[in-house]
């Protein structure tokens, strides 16, 4: 085991001896009730987001404190969600269960911690991910390895990590749905791993290595319902259909761009899952996956009637339906949806009229991400100093704080072209923003000039010349 892995094996097992002292609430909680509660540290909003099957439960206001409590009543035992924008994790939630969460948001996932009832169990998935995170490195250098190579280094990974999962299944007095999600973190993470390096490199492999690359899907569950929520047990799926509907000697990076390859996977996964919630969720990521492929908008009208086919969630139809329509809005020559924002002196303005009467390129940052913020930033000032006659606009997706104040100060910015979203959930939506390097540039009249641009293509400069 890697140095830094014991270090991190000593985090992950101590909250499980000190959640055993740790209930945060009485003994007479029922069993149909779960008692959430926290403690925001440098909080990017006002409320923690509860969700089940992407549906969100409830919200709850942080208070002057930054702290939060509320008992939610009628839960399953099942997988859910946690949401402080924009971070968000999985946790485990069982009969009885009672978690006091704190988290400092300038370091969301090495900071996360869970105490009360139920909390080894979710400090376990942290961890796992942490060390995850640290063998990105490893992993990134082994791809250029043979496939026998590669996969037995992942063997070993695995084997390891089940190691650190039975000393801590002795110490964790797991049920039987803990039991599967912990074990299934380890194992749907790495065998995801193996399916990716599939669909880079194995497109000329001959039979016989295939067979035996491939042994490990023998171990995997096709249809295991305790998983249809959970993120790695869905991103392996997703992959594992990837390599099943790409055809022999094809690129995976070419296909995958196809609307045909991902109406072909759709009724793939109609063929192969059973568990329609299972079904519902991976229809829901590979519709979400093709309708963000905004160069296939001509091809998604006969997208979705495939989709509507193999989904039977209205919710998720209606969702992916609403996706297609914003997407639409966005096009060149419409108007910019009007949403609320926010100035540096906390007053509400129209997007509409705040934008109106100059060309203006318009970034997004996050107050949880200070390193793009300044990348983002050093970009920005070349682009000005190209294309003077555009005004550029930046949006934090989070409210303001006194620290992007300082930040901002500090970085020596125009305030009066700084703004933040009032309600990232529907202004991220009206202008569908999808990952942080997304530009959205407009004329003097808020009409499109390209809805969809990356600050850090050299694209975007080709598109500012020609307007």
């Amino acid at each position: 085991m890697r140095k830094n892995s014991k270090l991190k094996f000593l985090k992950l097992i101590i909250p499980v001896i000190i959640s055993i002292f740790l209930i945060s609430c009485s003994e007479d909680n029922q069993n149909d009730s779960f008692f959430l509660g926290g403690e925001i540290i440098n909080p990017s909003s006002n409320y923690v987001n509860f969700y089940f099957n992407n549906i969100k439960i409830d919200s709850i206001q942080l208070d002057s404190q930054n702290k939060f409590f509320k008992k939610i009543h009628d839960i399953k035992p099942g997988i859910y969600r946690i949401e402080h924008v924009p971070e968000n994790q999985n946790i485990i939630v069982e009969n009885g269960d009672s978690l006091w969460i704190r988290v400092n948001v300038e370091d969301f996932k090495e900071s996360l911690t869970f105490s009360g009832k139920g909390s080894s169990k979710n400090n376990f998935l942290v961890d796992m991910s942490i060390l995850d995170d640290s063998e990105t490195g490893y992993i990134s250098e082994i791809y250029s390895q043979e496939s026998k190579i590669f996969r037995k280094a992942i063997d070993s990974l695995i084997e390891e990590k089940n190691k650190i999962w039975e000393l801590f299944n002795k110490s964790a007095d797991q049920k039987r749905l803990a039991r599967n999600i912990t074990k299934a973190s380890i194992k749907y993470n790495y065998f995801n791993k193996l399916e990716r390096y599939a669909l880079l490199r194995g497109r000329n492999w001959k039979n016989s290595e295939r067979e035996e690359y491939f042994s490990y899907r023998e171990r995997m569950d096709l249809n295991d319902s305790d998983l249809s929520l959970f993120e790695p047990y869905i991103t392996y799926l997703m992959n594992y259909f990837n390599e099943k509907t790409l055809d022999s000697g094809k690129v995976y990076f070419y296909e995958k761009n196809n609307t045909d390859f991902n109406i072909k996977k759709l009724l793939i996964i109609d063929s192969k899952i059973t568990d329609q919630l299972l079904k519902n969720n991976l229809a829901r990521a590979t519709a979400i996956e093709e309708i963000l492929n905004f160069k296939n908008n001509d091809f998604h009208d006969e997208f979705i009637d495939y989709y509507t086919y193999v989904n039977s969630s209205e919710q998720y139809l209606n969702e992916i339906t609403k996706l297609y329509r914003d997407i639409e809005k966005m096009k060149k020559g419409n108007s910019l949806p009007d949403i609320e924002i926010i100035d540096f002196e906390g007053s509400t303005k129209s997007s509409l009229s705040e934008l109106k009467g100059s060309k203006s390129l318009i970034y997004f940052w996050s107050q949880t991400q200070m390193n793009h913020y300044r990348r983002t930033i050093r970009r920005v000032e070349e682009l000005k100093l190209q294309f003077p006659d555009y005004r550029f606009v930046g949006i934090c997706i989070q409210p303001y704080t006194d620290m992007v104040s300082q930040a901002q100060n500090i970085l020596n910015l125009d305030l009066s072209n700084q703004f933040s979203f009032k309600d990232f959930e529907s202004s991220s939506k009206d202008w569908v923003l999808t990952y942080l390097n997304k530009t959205i540039i407009t004329d003097q009249k808020v009409k499109i000039i390209d809805g969809f641009s990356n600050l850090f293509t050299n694209e975007i400069e080709n598109i500012l010349k020609e307007n």
